[in-house]
C-alpha cells in the first residue's frame, strides 16, 4: 500500500498538469526551430539527447540528488549552496528566469499540499524546481533514484510537446521521439548518480546560443 502510494506522488509530480507552468517553456527549442537547427523528428532526437548526455546528466540530476539528500538532512547550507549552485549553472536570463519561476510555483502547490517546508521558497531569491521537486520527493518517501528518473521524464516530456507543436510533428512521431529517447533515461541517471562535486557542470554551447537568441524574438509561443 505504501509503496503505490508512492508511486502515484510520483505520477503526481511529474504530470504535465502540475500547476507550476512548464507548458509554456522550451529552453531555447523554439529559437533552434525558426532557426532552422531543427526540422525533423531526427533533429530533434539529436538535440534533445544531446542536452541529455551534456547537461542533464552532469548539472540538473547530479544536483537534483544532492538537493535531495540535503533535505533528507534538514542541511538548510546545504539547501542554499546547492540552489545557488544551480543557478549559476543557468547561462542566459530566460534559462535562470524559467527555474526561479518554475520553482517558486512549485513552492506555492507545496505550500497548498500541506509541505511547510516550501513556505519560505515561495519568494525565495533562490528557488529553483529541482530544489522543491527534492523537497516534495523527500515528503513522500520517493526514492532519490525514481526521483531523478521521474524530473529526467517529466523534462523530456515537455520538451517533445514543444517539438510536436512547434516543427510540428504528428502524434504518433511524438510518441516515437518520447519512447526511442526514454530509453537512455536509466543511463543517464545512473551516471548523474556518479558525479562528484568536481565533476560538476556542464555545457551546450548551441543551447545558450539559442536562449539568448530566442530573447530577442520578435514572435514566439514560448517563455524561453
Amino acid at each position: 500500500m505504501d509503496t503505490d502510494l508512492t508511486l502515484l506522488r510520483l505520477l503526481q509530480l511529474v504530470s504535465p498538469g502540475l500547476p507550476i507552468g512548464a507548458y509554456s517553456y522550451s529552453q531555447g527549442l523554439e529559437r533552434a526551430i525558426a532557426d532552422g537547427w531543427i526540422s525533423t523528428a531526427a533533429h530533434a532526437h539529436e538535440w534533445l539527447h544531446g542536452l541529455m548526455q551534456h547537461t542533464m546528466s552532469s548539472v540538473d540530476l547530479p544536483l537534483l540528488l544532492r538537493l535531495y539528500e540535503a533535505w533528507q538532512q534538514r542541511d538548510e547550507d546545504k539547501i542554499l549552496y546547492w540552489s545557488h549552485f544551480l543557478l549559476a549553472c543557468r547561462e542566459t536570463s530566460e534559462l535562470r528566469a524559467e527555474d526561479h519561476q518554475t520553482g517558486q510555483a512549485l513552492a506555492k502547490l507545496l505550500t497548498r499540499l500541506a509541505i511547510p517546508e516550501a513556505v519560505a521558497w515561495q519568494q525565495h531569491p533562490a528557488s529553483t524546481l529541482a530544489t522543491l521537486f527534492s523537497l516534495a520527493a523527500v515528503q513522500w518517501n520517493i526514492s532519490a533514484k525514481d526521483s531523478a528518473l521521474g524530473y529526467l521524464w517529466s523534462w523530456l516530456e515537455n520538451q517533445v510537446l514543444c517539438a510536436v507543436k512547434l516543427i510540428p510533428l504528428g502524434q504518433v512521431a511524438g510518441q516515437q521521439l518520447l519512447h526511442s529517447l526514454a530509453s537512455h533515461i536509466p543511463q543517464v541517471v545512473h551516471h548523474a548518480q556518479k558525479i562528484t562535486d568536481d565533476e560538476l557542470g556542464g555545457s551546450a554551447f548551441s543551447l545558450a546560443l539559442a536562449s539568448s537568441r530566442h530573447e530577442m524574438q520578435y514572435s514566439r509561443l514560448f517563455r524561453s
